[in-house]
């Protein structure tokens, strides 16, 4: 018997700094108050304790409260002072944290050979990275698993068959704890090489996602599971089941990647639809692209489908398991790398590292939520091999909602509309040594939002009469991130 101990320990320490406060922690104090710490304002006269009424010392027994204004709702009385950053320092506005996690740790068994042309049957147990389809549109992890793969026809076809225990993530490094998220993935799939066209190599695949009813606040303090949106807020189960037809390969000098995938099931109880609803959603995507000698010039094509009545009880927008795909530009793009937290609430519109609009709470420590707007994604690209060693991307992007009367309806509003914007990127990656042992990555993405996406954060938009709304809220023309980074494998 042949086996393989995989062990990969991971480090992990980032430092935040953020422009605005209340952004790195929900506690108005900012990161890293204490639980004795009595608010953001206190008492300057003399004249009472804020101590025994409402944290910053607002309710019944609070000296220095307005006359007629027992919760503080008007504001602090006389003697109240606000505690800036002045008293707090930096914590408004930066964190910094570490996690360390044993991230992937798994045995590889080799079961049996089946022909001298190595055909075999292998498993894997423990912590381990598995992709159910080539881009990682609906499940692309590392989680703890059992794992039974192989291949049959002198490797002509391939086949997984896999189950997970989910692991909850740590909120700021997104690695695995041992804590359990009450969620079983169980995925099962099969390739055919050469399936109409030699280099053309096809995909059946089927996912079941079984999302326990769970209470569970991140590390911020924010609860997330269950997300707070709509209403009643309650834990609920959700039972998804995916079945999904995709393709990757070349047929002569154009290369082609397909995916289409139906999700139907069960949420016994989506907040923002205000009860159970049935499961019956949709994802497409298409890249076609052309190899001209040392340019590869690629259009790209991605759908998921939206909710148009979020009360029906049918919901019909797509959502993934834990979904990390490579495309329309993939790390180096914009608006695929970052998430979007959603106007204000305490959901997001987009995940960092997703494609679908979703109104989820957390991909790593949330439950999906099917009731949303999807959304069409066109774009186009080229990648380009400058030096044998050097390779330069570059896309543009088009995003639109699919449907807005999730968005109008979750917002209290009916101005939305459909454009989200264009998203530009362009990244080079160096490999000095011609192999994947030393990779340096550098990229700049950039988003130019259109009407839809303004009409998410901007303030007082419509007017309402008798009232002076003031003037809406600003947001920027022109959004960026920037980033570098080094791999050493080895």
């Amino acid at each position: 018997m042949t086996w393989d101990l995989h062990l990969e320990p991971v480090y992990n320490l980032n430092y935040t700094r953020v422009r605005e406060n209340g952004i790195l922690s929900v506690d108005p104090r900012g990161n890293g108050a204490q639980s004795d710490n009595n608010g953001v304002f206190t008492n300057n006269s003399g004249n009472g304790s804020t101590s025994g009424g409402t944290p910053g010392g607002f309710g019944p027994g609070a000296a220095g409260l307005a006359p007629g204004d027992p919760g503080g709702l008007l504001g602090p009385g006389p003697g109240f002072l606000y505690v800036g950053a002045s008293q707090f320092g930096d914590r408004y506005v930066t964190r910094t944290k570490d996690f360390a996690s044993l991230q992937q740790a798994f045995l590889e068994v080799h079961l049996a050979d089946f022909t001298d042309n190595y055909d075999f049957i292998s498993m894997r147990v423990g912590n381990q990275p598995f992709n159910s389809d080539f881009r990682g549109f609906v499940f692309n992890d590392t989680n703890l698993g059992l794992r039974i793969f192989g291949n049959m026809d002198s490797n002509r076809w391939q086949y997984n068959v896999a189950a997970f225990d989910m692991r909850q993530k740590d909120t700021y490094s997104e690695l695995n704890t041992f804590d359990s998220r009450h969620e079983y993935v169980f995925i099962a799939n099969v390739y055919r090489q050469d399936f109409f066209a030699k280099g053309y190599t096809a995909q059946l695949s089927f996912l079941t996602n079984l999302d326990d009813a769970d209470t569970h606040y991140d590390r911020t303090g924010n609860l997330v599971d269950p997300a707070v949106l709509g209403g009643p807020i309650a834990p609920h189960d959700i039972r998804a089941y995916y079945f999904g037809i995709n393709g990757d390969g070349h047929i002569g000098r154009f290369n082609l990647t397909n995916s289409f995938y139906e999700v139907i099931g069960k949420d016994t109880n989506n907040g923002l639809a205000g009860g159970p609803v049935d499961i019956n959603a949709q994802m497409g995507a298409l890249e076609l692209s052309y190899d001209q000698d040392w340019i590869r010039f690629k259009a790209s094509f991605f759908y998921a489908s939206g909710d148009n009545n979020p009360t029906g009880g049918q919901a019909t927008g797509f959502d993934t398991i834990l979904d990390n795909p490579n495309f329309i530009g993939g790390p180096f793009s914009y608006y695929s790398r970052q998430g979007f937290v959603f106007g204000d609430t305490a959901v997001n519109f987009k995940q960092t590292n997703s494609l679908v609009l979703d109104l989820r709470s957390s991909k790593t420590e949330g439950q999906p939520n099917f009731v949303n707007p999807g959304v069409f994604i066109y774009g186009v690209g080229s990648d380009m091999d400058l030096l044998p060693t050097l390779k330069l991307f570059l896309n543009a992007n088009f995003i639109r909602m699919a449907n807005t009367e999730t968005v109008d309806y979750a917002l209290h509003t009916a101005n939305i509309t459909p454009d989200v914007g264009w998203d530009l990127s362009g990244g080079v990656q160096y490999r000095p040594l011609l192999t994947n042992n030393i990779i340096v990555s550098a990229g700049l993405g950039a988003l130019i939002p259109a009407n839809g996406y303004k009409a998410i954060y901007e303030t007082n938009t419509i007017p309402v009469p008798g009232y002076d709304s003031g003037p809406g809220g600003h947001v920027d023309a022109f959004l960026y991130s920037a980033f570098a980074s080094v791999t050493f494998t080895y």
